[in-house]
């Protein structure tokens, strides 16, 4: 059997080989294809290149061969932009003609082949999806309904390490009473539910099949059979893995929070006019048939990951970055006491008055972004792209990160500092008016979440500023903050130990 699946293997590649050449051949006489290295027969770019396809990793390849090129990698076009005008071409200007997602073999198993929004192709479907997710999340109203709710968690963290015996002393990992803090965040939208401690079992269920499935879709080593599926047969085990992992998800969301909330919803709910969580605007739309249950259950997943992890990420990051930077940190300390007065707790709407608080969340944002080549877009049809032509259903990845910290359009852009934004950035904002500065992408496949995490990022770092003095461990000078990087996002690699030593008032 295994000569057999050998021989076949050899064969496929004998005629990929052939009809690579052909095409290479007739598409070099049809196209004007944007400049990258020379591409081999069936491999493309891969070998040269390899899986990671990081945003520093392409920053590099942007030095060589200018601000668009072209990988190959294996039967994929992978372009890649670096430049703010071409950046807006792909994502206002040329926004329909590039306004789908490719995806993956791995995402196609999380996503049911995009049966999500995230991932959905531009047309019809995601319209609806956008529409139905829209009004129960991503909204000024659902900020203010429940920002006492965010400011009530933040409460309880500060209150817990406060508590914690360890936590002005050795120091404690604050990240996992912070990921506590954001599942409760976008829980009580989602299904008025919360989580109450890190022992809660079905929490503990929840973040490692999360985390699990944040591991097996960020990762690059899939990327092999995905680019040459003549090898897809090389991921049979890891894909098993993905569907085990998909499917106990999507249980588990099914069992213990869609139908919790339908029994809750039909044994309480009389008033149409009373207060709704999000799920319930979202089952509503099932039964008026504008879309199924697999799409209900695909929101869900959007949100785990799209919502939860990224902006846990960014606090992640703005908290790593204080803690190095100390004279930072005590300028923010130093607005908050003086705007707000000394021990008075910060609220969501008291971030709009703080522009250094602003300033730092900007800067955590520009330099440690979350999603740095932001989610692929793909053209379904041929197109034209800064003079060069585009072949249909190619991945465009805009590197983000690189806009924004190239030092030809920033000013030291690898120092964090947040002055930037007070001074000659002062008008840049994270909503995209800048496409030197895409955090959260524009145009119409960007991301909504924005209205939640910068108020969340605003309350949670100035909270815990305002209430501890923020340090690295015994015997450490400054915070580790290597970067791990994925398919798509940016975190730190380690989870950092911190000293959180309280403020007396």
């Amino acid at each position: 059997m295994d000569l057999l699946f050998l021989e076949k293997l050899l064969l496929s590649l004998f005629f990929s080989l052939l009809a690579a050449i052909a095409v290479s051949k007739l598409r070099g006489r049809r196209f004007k294809l944007p400049p990258g290295p020379l591409p081999v027969p069936v491999f493309g770019n891969w070998l040269q290149v390899g899986d990671d396809l990081n945003h520093r990793n392409l920053s590099d390849l942007a030095r060589r061969f200018g601000e668009i090129f072209l990988l190959r990698m294996g039967q994929r076009n992978l372009v890649v932009v670096s430049s703010p005008e071409l950046a807006k071409e792909v994502l206002h200007t040329q926004g329909v003609e590039f306004g789908s997602r490719t995806r993956n073999v791995v995402f196609d198993i999380f996503t049911g082949k995009g049966q999500d929004m995230v991932f959905t192709v531009y047309g019809e479907h995601w319209r609806k999806m956008r529409r139905i997710m829209t009004v129960p999340f991503f909204t000024n109203k659902v900020v203010q309904q429940y920002r006492i709710g965010w400011e009530d968690e933040i409460t309880r963290v500060v209150d817990d390490v406060r508590a914690d015996p360890g936590a002005s002393g050795s120091g404690i990992v604050l990240r996992r009473r912070l990921q506590l803090m954001m599942y409760n965040n976008m829980y009580r939208i989602m299904f008025d539910r919360r989580f109450e401690s890190e022992a809660d079992p079905l929490f503990v269920r929840l973040k490692t099949l999360n985390g699990e499935r944040s591991r097996l879709a960020q990762s690059f080593e899939y990327n092999y059979g995905d680019f040459i599926p003549i090898l897809r047969p090389f991921l049979r085990g890891y894909l098993k893995i993905c569907k085990e992992v998909k499917e106990r998800r999507l249980k588990l969301f099914k069992d213990y929070f869609l139908e919790e909330r339908k029994k809750v919803a039909s044994t309480t709910r009389t008033d149409n006019n009373a207060l709704k969580c999000a799920i319930d605007h979202i089952l509503d739309a099932q039964q008026k048939g504008e879309i199924n249950e697999d799409n209900v259950l695909y929101i869900v997943e959007n949100i785990n990951v799209a919502a939860i992890e990224t902006t846990l990420w960014s606090i992640e990051w703005g908290i790593a970055e204080l803690v190095n930077h100390p004279e930072i940190q005590q300028k923010l300390r130093d607005e908050l006491d003086t705007v707000l007065g000394p021990g008075v707790q910060i609220t969501e709407p008291d971030t709009h008055k703080l522009p250094y608080l602003q300033a730092v969340i900007k800067e955590t944002l520009r330099l440690r972004m979350a999603i740095p080549l932001l989610v692929p877009h793909m053209n379904l049809h041929d197109a034209k792209l800064g003079g060069y032509d585009i072949p249909a259903e190619s991945k465009i990845l805009v590197n983000a990160w690189w806009l924004a910290n190239n030092p030809a359009h920033w000013k030291n852009p690898e120092e964090f500092r947040p002055e930037r934004f007070l001074e000659e950035e002062a008008k840049v904002e994270a909503n995209g008016n800048d496409f030197r500065y895409l955090p959260f992408g524009v145009g119409r496949r960007s991301c909504p979440g924005i209205i939640l995490a910068l108020p969340i990022l605003g309350i949670t770092l100035g909270r815990l500023v305002q209430n501890f003095e923020l340090l690295p461990p015994p015997g450490q000078q400054k915070l580790d903050t290597s970067e791990k990087g994925g398919q798509f996002s940016l975190h730190i690699l380690k989870h950092s130990t911190i000293v959180a030593k309280p403020r007396v008032f």
